[in-house]
């Protein structure tokens, strides 16, 4: 592979970027998720019971431990870590020097934090992605602060690699459990034509794609199988070529999916995650400049014919593979292409058992192919001080790589279980003592994909008398039919997503939804700002509801006029059933939800606390119950 120095630049100034997308967006809504009188309180997650900080950090890694030596409560706290997270990394976007390690560290410790206490808002997939990314960054960036030096390091592309790995894990699996979670739509190559109208927060361009043709939709699912399961191979190939196709071919994808849906930072961290896949040579391609390191002019005219002719095999077997498993036909009649799936579970199941094992080691061949060519980059330096030096950093890096590659394979072999039943016993201890700190992680979006039958949503609605109801409607989520689908990407809604989650089960799953209804009912202005940030658009800004109730609907997009003009509405919706009965503050219903969820803890033994003077008197101790939130890792689950 040829050098990366402008690729690792461009990652880690992206990442700079992404971290400050993420904690403006966090920071923005604490007060209503996580303050005193928010949804879940973070404080409720910080429970002091007098063992040293050392000991705290280690059982839960959060810097909020620091918050009462500092006489600063949680909710503070956490705005605070928040503020810090955006000024570092935005100081970090606009200087390079602090693209450091120490800066990412830093970043990493920030973000754990938030996520240690986050609860349902933050066990989202790209919340774990971007720890993972993020301590990668710590091993990829340079240490600037300290040597005050950015140039090459013969170790780079050891650490570089690593992204390519994390970049394969994460496509590799999301395409893998689509076919393993058995889901119908996938299998019958219809996913798509639901996924549009069905997502969370769809933009206005999903309308106009849920419009195409059938044959389309389900073309679109052979390519995204195609690119998820197929092309990730390529990652690891040696010749660059079919390392640049893979890469145009993941920006493809990730462009549709920005378009077609707000995934907030999730999409242009997985861009990110593709410019390992770049050299020096094609970024001043893009550039228009020559790049006067290339050495293509000493490759043979034989070597380049035989290169030519691999990479035409291989996109030829890509291209004769996928017309034979989707039996891809013309068909006149609805002048398309047909296709269907031509393989069995079975037979896929037997295929990943063959191929699971066999990509760990195309992993391990290239992992020690940049080890090897990075000794040899060891071996060229002058002088043998600074020889000794490059290969001491060398070992260090190369050993942490290794290191990070083999405890990747727990999460990574989730996938098929006889191959993760193989793993050396003490890979597996290695991942149980790092797994808190969300180093390596699972992946797999869209599993099974919801709202086959129409889009649940829930609909709350809120009243004075019992009589006469008024609809709460939330900025981004559907609700009014004749709302525009928003565009709010980079910035993540929680609320709104998590009341996705919600809509697709009982309320029970969903404990932090009796919390919502009551806050509501209490008029707290910081949930309201999480609903409507302008007060003045919630209906009940001046004096609260003194009922609420909520409703499922199912949710449809609407379709073009018969003399194809668009319609006014852009979505219609029927009556499904009854979400959560009429409640008010007081009713016997809602106290026992809130006793049942330990949503009322005003004798809870906190760190916040500790700040007051009440402190040193030992306050009632209420039994916390137990309480398992549904884990919302999967957006299509």
């Amino acid at each position: 592979m040829g050098e990366i120095i402008l690729p690792r630049r461009m990652f880690l100034w992206c990442m700079a970027v992404i971290y400050m997308v993420a904690f403006v967006s966090l920071y923005l809504q604490i007060p209503g998720l996580y303050g005193n009188e928010g949804l879940l309180p973070a404080r409720w997650q910080l429970r002091y019971s007098g063992k040293p900080l050392l000991e705290q950090l280690l059982s839960s890694p959060t810097l909020l431990w620091l918050g009462p030596r500092l006489s600063l409560d949680t909710h503070t706290a956490m705005e605070l870590l928040c503020l810090i997270g955006a000024a570092l990394s935005l100081a970090a976007t606009l200087v390079e020097a602090l693209r450091d390690s120490l800066v990412f560290f830093c970043l990493w410790a920030l973000y754990l934090s938030m996520y240690q206490v986050g609860q349902v808002f933050l066990y989202f997939q790209w919340d774990s992605l971007l720890l993972e990314t993020g301590f990668l960054c710590i091993i990829v960036a340079p240490v600037t602060l300290i040597r005050g030096s950015r140039g090459v390091r013969e170790h780079d592309h050891v650490t570089f690699w690593l992204i390519r790995w994390l970049l394969f894990r994460l496509m590799f699996a999301s395409g893998v459990v689509k076919l393993t979670s058995r889901c119908p739509t996938w299998w019958g190559l219809t996913a798509v034509t639901y996924h549009y109208e069905t997502q969370c927060i769809p933009t206005p361009l999903a309308w106009f794609a849920h419009q195409l043709p059938v044959w389309w939709q389900k073309l679109s699912v052979v390519g995204t199988f195609v690119i998820e399961i197929v092309v990730p191979l390529l990652f690891f190939s040696p010749l660059r070529r079919l390392r640049l196709g893979a890469f145009y071919m993941q920006v493809l994808l990730q462009v549709l999916i920005i378009l077609s849906g707000n995934y907030n930072f999730f999409n242009l961290l997985t861009l990110t995650l593709c410019l390992p896949l770049l050299d020096d040579q094609h970024v001043y391609f893009w550039l228009r400049k020559t790049d006067k390191t290339s050495n293509k002019n000493n490759d043979s005219r034989l070597w380049s014919w035989l290169c030519y002719l691999v990479e035409l095999m291989v996109w030829s077997l890509m291209i004769i593979g996928t017309i034979i498993f989707f039996d891809l036909q013309l068909d006149p009649n609805k002048k398309g292409i047909s296709s269907r799936t031509a393989f069995t579970y079975h037979q896929f199941n037997h295929f990943l058992k063959t191929v699971t094992i066999p990509s760990i080691w195309i992993g391990v061949l290239s992992l020690t192919w940049e080890l090897v060519t990075s000794m040899f980059r060891c071996a060229c330096i002058h002088g043998f001080l600074k020889r000794l030096w490059g290969v001491v950093q060398l070992a260090v890096f190369a050993a942490a790589a290794a290191s990070m590659f083999a405890i990747s394979l727990v999460p990574f072999t989730y996938i098929e279980f006889d191959s993760n039943a193989r793993l050396w016993p003490g890979v597996r201890q290695a991942y149980e003592v790092v797994d808190r700190y969300q180093l390596v992680n699972s992946y797999g979006l869209f599993r099974r994909m919801t709202g086959v039958g129409g889009r649940p949503e829930v609909v709350i609605e809120g009243s004075s008398d019992a009589v006469t109801w008024t609809e709460i409607e939330f900025m981004y989520k559907p609700g009014n039919l004749s709302a525009s689908p928003p565009v709010v990407t980079p910035h993540q809604p929680r609320l709104d997503w998590q009341m996705w989650f919600a809509a697709l089960g009982p309320h029970t799953q969903s404990p932090w939804f009796t919390s919502l209804m009551y806050k509501l009912l209490q008029g707290k202005r910081d949930v309201i700002e999480l609903i409507q940030t302008d007060v003045s658009q919630y209906p009940f800004h001046q004096q609260p509801p003194t009922y609420l109730r909520a409703h499922r609907y199912r949710y449809w997009f609407t379709e073009p006029k018969a003399d194809g003009s668009y319609p006014q509405r852009w979505w219609r919706r029927v009556y499904d059933e009854e979400f959560y009965p009429i409640v008010h503050l007081g009713s016997t219903f809602l106290e026992s939800m809130l006793n049942q969820y330990g949503l009322k803890r005003a004798s809870w033994k906190s760190l916040d606390m500790m700040v007051t003077p009440l402190a040193k008197k030992r306050p009632t101790r209420i039994k916390r119950p137990l309480v398992v939130y549904p884990t919302t890792l999967l957006p299509g689950q």
